[in-house]
């Protein structure tokens, strides 16, 4: 007798395989057709693997509603209604005077060459160009679907696709249309009942994407119409220098020399250094935020960063900024292209007594530590960065070591064996696809933030995209001997840079303390749980901030003189 779920768990395996070569073939060629025999591939593979991102899209007959609104927020606007897209490198199209484009939900800079070409910037290595072409292979699927819904038995366009066509011209020109019969019109082509529809028009109204679910399914549609009747063919293509320049470090490498070159001059390189992957705010929050905002009376952490986080309280916010700016903070934009800020806290005239009484060291401050925190990294890219960072600063024929103490990694995962918002605390990474695995003296444990957050200690899978994972290869990381917690896809290319720097290259210590602990973002295995569900919001303060205090707290005491043992 067959188990079918292993069966599942082995089609699923393969179709993940297949999606990963045939990409790398792909732009290694420069060019396909996503309805040609190459594109054709990339999504009778997804279709296999059916991700639990993408809910109903192998149904051919319903449109996936939160999964098309992931992607689009993910997208640059307008991509619905383009034929030609292009994936280059940083090649000058700002300098050349085209205005850039940046989706809400992933920082890359896009441009809109004409109403038939975009543009995407590829900075982030190979993990980003297979997130951009797993999302619009999606998008290809479901503007077949809607195509198909539009044409009659004989192969005719139906009625009700003109009279959707009407009211995206209404809508463009900011005119009133009878909102009842668009409803009705777009549920046809969606597959969904009028409830669905409506629920799906507001979600689309909330989000932060300039063009309406009318919009985006009236142009998939009629790309896909074109393609089939007219023969306007789209088509993906990747510029030489693109293909020139992947998997060679030349924006991480950028990026880290900058950084470092102001440790250097600054000359903060011989202090204790500890590198934090991070968000842009918590650490931020949790060193100035009772100084700068200490008229408003916060009793809690928590409660600061509650508030801050609103989104009507920018004052709160910027007040914060400029008081640190003032006492120690720099902030160093990105121009390399790897869209990764970073802010470097020198402690140096700081008085600890102002941080809040659960972070404050447990003894008199020794030598006050250099904070370089980073932004989060996207899959392999995790390893150009921290690699190149983590080498000595080279100037001329000299070269620099920096004395790092620690690497510090806060990440967001999908969970397991839990809930949104839960920890997970990693004991070792596992790269998908293969059996590469890095286990780690992780300088956390369960004990951290027992009676504080439901806490989970396990193996990470580093997973090649979050869309590329289904129920079924799921089950088998959590039932598996592998043991695993929860998924993310950074971890292992971190570990890969920090093992190399301290056990190979030897530029930092072989003792780094090394901590890693994640909250999780979404259980893929629940439904409603996943990413597609939307964000967390003021329900991720809470173990955003406990891991942020948690982290704080290991580095100042290992300055004071009191370290936990």
């Amino acid at each position: 007798m067959i188990d079918t779920s292993k069966q599942r768990t082995r089609e699923s395996r393969a179709a993940i395989e297949r999606l990963y070569i045939t990409m790398r073939h792909l732009l290694i060629r420069g060019s396909y057709k996503p309805m040609g025999v190459s594109g054709r591939s990339l999504i009778e593979a997804l279709l296999t693997l059916r991700p639990e991102i993408y809910g109903t899209v192998a149904d051919p007959g319903k449109v996936e509603l939160d999964g098309l609104l992931y992607v689009i927020e993910r997208l640059p606007n307008g991509i619905e209604e383009c034929r030609f897209v292009k994936l280059v490198a940083r090649e000058g199209f700002e300098e050349a005077g085209h205005p850039v484009m940046i989706p809400i939900k992933r920082r890359r800079n896009c441009f809109r060459i004409d109403e038939n070409r975009m543009y995407i910037e590829m900075t982030r290595g190979r993990s980003d160009i297979y997130d951009i072409l797993t999302h619009l292979t999606f998008l290809f699927i479901e503007g077949e679907k809607i195509k198909n819904h539009s044409l009659d038995q004989k192969g005719q366009i139906i009625d009700d696709w003109y009279r959707l066509e009407e009211i995206v011209k209404l809508e463009e020109q900011n005119e009133p249309f009878d909102e009842k019969k668009a409803a009705v019109y777009l549920s046809n082509f969606l597959g969904r009942t009028i409830k669905e529809t409506y629920a799906a028009i507001d979600k689309f109204k909330k989000g932060k994407n300039k063009n309406s679910l009318y919009h985006i399914v009236y142009w998939l549609g009629r790309t896909a119409i074109e393609e089939a009747m007219e023969g306007k063919d789209k088509e993906i293509t990747f510029s030489s220098k693109l293909r020139e320049i992947i998997g060679h470090h030349i924006y991480g490498e950028k990026w880290a020399r900058k950084i470092k070159s102001y440790i250097h001059n600054k000359q903060l390189a011989e202090r204790p250094i500890h590198i934090i992957s991070a968000n842009m705010h918590s650490f931020l929050n949790a060193i100035y935020g009772f100084r700068a905002l200490k008229d408003e009376g916060f009793s809690t952490l928590e409660e600061l960063a509650t508030q801050t986080s609103k989104e009507q309280n920018g004052e709160m916010r910027e007040k914060i900024r400029q008081y640190a700016l003032e006492n120690g903070l720099h902030e160093i934009e990105d121009q390399s292209g790897t869209n990764l800020s970073v802010q470097i806290f020198n402690l140096d005239k700081f008085d600890f007594n102002h941080l809040p009484e659960n972070i404050r060291p447990n003894g008199a401050m020794g030598e006050a530590p250099v904070l370089v925190v980073m932004d989060y990294a996207f899959g392999e890219q995790a390893f150009e960065c921290m690699d190149e960072l983590l080498k000595p600063y080279e100037e001329g024929n000299d070269i620099y070591d920096m004395n790092i103490q620690s690497v510090s990694i806060m990440g967001k995962a999908g969970i397991l064996t839990g809930n949104k918002s839960d920890i997970m605390i990693p004991t070792a990474h596992v790269f998908e696809g293969t059996a590469d695995n890095y286990p780690i003296e992780n300088d956390f444990d369960l004990s951290e933030f027992k009676g504080k957050m439901a806490t989970y200690e396990g193996t990470m899978i580093t997973v090649l995209g979050t869309s590329l994972q289904n129920r079924d290869v799921l089950n088998h990381f959590l039932t598996s001997t592998w043991n695993a917690v929860g998924l993310e896809m950074e971890g292992a290319h971190y570990q890969k840079a920090i093992q190399s720097a301290a056990m190979i290259r030897k530029s930092v210590s072989e003792k780094v303390k090394v901590r890693y602990a994640y909250y999780a973002s979404d259980n893929p295995l629940m439904t409603g749980s996943t990413l597609a569900s939307g964000s967390l919001g003021i329900e991720g303060v809470k173990p955003t901030y406990l891991i942020t205090s948690a982290i704080l707290k290991r580095i100042l005491n290992s300055h004071s003189g009191y370290e936990k043992r």
